[in-house]
């Protein structure tokens, strides 16, 4: 894979032995990448050829080029025992919350009451850097090229979010918080809030790996004059608007008692529901709900593993697919790890639907693989820039080795993906036509001197912050089944005459 470490300085011709295009993995086929983009895909042949009349036409517009603008011949890259895909797309991530992605173990919903806010409120430059970089990282790590953040609670500006993931190389479709209300109480004006959002829609147009976003963090938390000013603010920009809708049931409840409307209906009211919309979660929807959505054309960035860990209830995300809809696959944050989120996906839907009426197939494996690719694109609005190989599209790209048992034998690529392929197999991640990570490992920056500083700083942030957990640790848990059990299993140590009995909240530096 050294080769790989030039690909961004001239013109490279990737021959893999499969290439994943949307109609299923190819073989014979190539890929053509220059400047941080695909100019061409398809048989060998057809590319090779392409590749010639690229050149003619170019030496022909310039005869006598100077020697630094010469055209070069692309330099040849043979992958054996390799699958050439897109990178995936995490559509609802939150970067600076990576410190407590094991904490929330075992807790109930809710959980930005007692850990997010408490957390990031006490995180200062340096947390925000390393949490965010060690987000950005496992990211990579997991197959993810682009990931959505739907704004931090710290108070650093987000452009602490965006210098990160620009260094490490992942793309960043980067959102601002753009709520008015707060615990009741009005705590911008909506003017300031439309300021500070314009602002941020205009500091990037010179970041290739930076694609702003407005968020709203739930519609309770924002009047309705700010909603209906953020939202044709998104529309007229082209840029997403991100909105948590119908995570848990207590936030239905709320917006029910404050508004007398279920949070869908007030959008859909105010005319805050359109194709800008990206809906992490959209759980607990009514059939009118679904219908409202699906006629606006908003998205909904569909969180499985989150539902599983902590929610309320799963999105009917194969329902919304056959209507239709447009949907991308989000981790939330939870685990980043794009293989084993679209596995969540797909057996998210087989237990709550497919079971109940005899769907085995509950998408046909290649629908999920769709939705964390050019689903995800379209979701949040870089639709054919990013998710596909073809002529055009960002060369954000993964190399796969599928030499291994878990692909032997191969019958049908895009189920194997869903259902066995693993981040273990990722042996390079491509972000706009740059190498950035071999093997799991950054090729520009120290992976092992960052863990050490991570480890440091996540430990001194997490055991300064006033985080209260509902559920104990494994160990602690443990003990308490032994004990109420009278260790009945005969197996293990005797149970702990100190374990906790109260159910009641445990401190979040009793894990570490």
């Amino acid at each position: 894979m050294t080769q790989l470490r030039s690909l961004h300085q001239a013109p490279t011709l990737l021959v893999p032995e499969k290439v994943l295009l949307p109609e299923g993995a190819q073989t014979g086929h190539a890929v053509l990448v220059d400047d941080g983009q695909i100019l061409a895909a398809g048989p060998l042949t057809e590319v090779a050829a392409h590749t010639k009349s690229l050149l003619t036409d170019a030496n022909a517009s310039d005869p006598n080029p100077k020697a630094d603008q010469s055209i070069a011949e692309p330099v040849r890259i043979d992958l054996p025992g390799r699958l050439l895909m897109p990178g995936f797309i995490d559509t609802h991530h939150h970067l600076t919350q990576t410190f407590g992605k094991s904490i929330v173990f075992g807790e109930p919903s809710e959980i930005f009451q007692r850990v997010w806010v408490p957390m990031e409120s006490n995180m200062d430059a340096e947390a925000i850097d390393v949490a965010t970089r060690l987000a950005a990282w496992e990211s990579l790590r997991g197959g993810f090229t682009t990931v959505t953040d739907a704004g931090t609670r710290s108070n650093v500006d987000v452009s602490a979010i965006s210098d990160v993931t620009t260094d490490v190389g992942l793309r960043c479709v980067l959102g601002v918080i753009c709520n008015d209300l707060g615990g009741g109480v009005r705590t911008s004006t909506v003017a300031e809030v439309v300021a500070a959002a314009e602002r941020h829609l205009s500091r990037w147009d010179a970041e290739a790996l930076v694609h702003p976003s407005l968020a709203v963090s739930i519609p309770e938390v924002a009047s309705d004059e700010a909603l209906v000013a953020i939202t044709r603010l998104a529309r007229d920009a082209g840029v997403s608007f991100q909105t948590h809708l119908n995570e848990h049931i207590v936030a239905v409840e709320r917006s029910l008692i404050s508004s007398g409307e279920r949070p869908l209906e007030r959008l859909a009211r105010l005319g805050a529901l359109g194709p800008e919309l990206l809906a992490a979660h959209a759980t607990l929807l009514t059939p009118r709900e679904i219908r409202l959505l699906r006629d606006s054309g908003g998205a909904i960035a569909y969180n499985p593993v989150a539902s599983s860990w902590k929610g309320n209830a799963v999105a009917p995300a194969l329902l919304m697919h056959e209507f239709g809809m447009r949907i991308g696959l989000g981790t939330d944050g939870t685990r980043s790890d794009a293989f084993r989120l679209l596995d969540a996906a797909e057996t998210a839907q087989r237990l709550t639907g497919g079971m109940d009426v005899i769907d085995s197939s509950a998408g046909g494996g290649w629908t999920w693989l769709e939705q964390g690719l050019r689903g995800g694109a379209d979701a949040v609005g870089l639709s054919g820039q990013i998710g596909e190989i073809s002529p055009g599209a960002r060369a954000d790209l993964l190399i796969l080795n599928i030499d291994t048992p878990e692909f032997v034998p191969s019958w049908d690529v895009p189920w194997e993906l869903v259902r066995l392929a693993n981040r273990d197999q990722i042996e390079a991640v491509i972000v706009e036509g740059k190498l950035r990570l071999e093997h799991g490992w950054p090729i520009d920056w120290d992976g092992r001197a960052f863990i050490e500083r991570a480890k440091d700083v996540s430990r001194r942030v997490v055991e300064n912050s006033p985080i209260t957990r509902i559920d104990p640790n494994a160990a602690d848990h443990r003990a308490r089944w032994m004990a109420e059990h009278g260790n009945a299993t005969g197996s293990g140590s005797p149970a702990s005459a100190n374990a906790p009995r109260n159910g009641g909240a445990v401190s979040a530096r009793d894990d570490f």
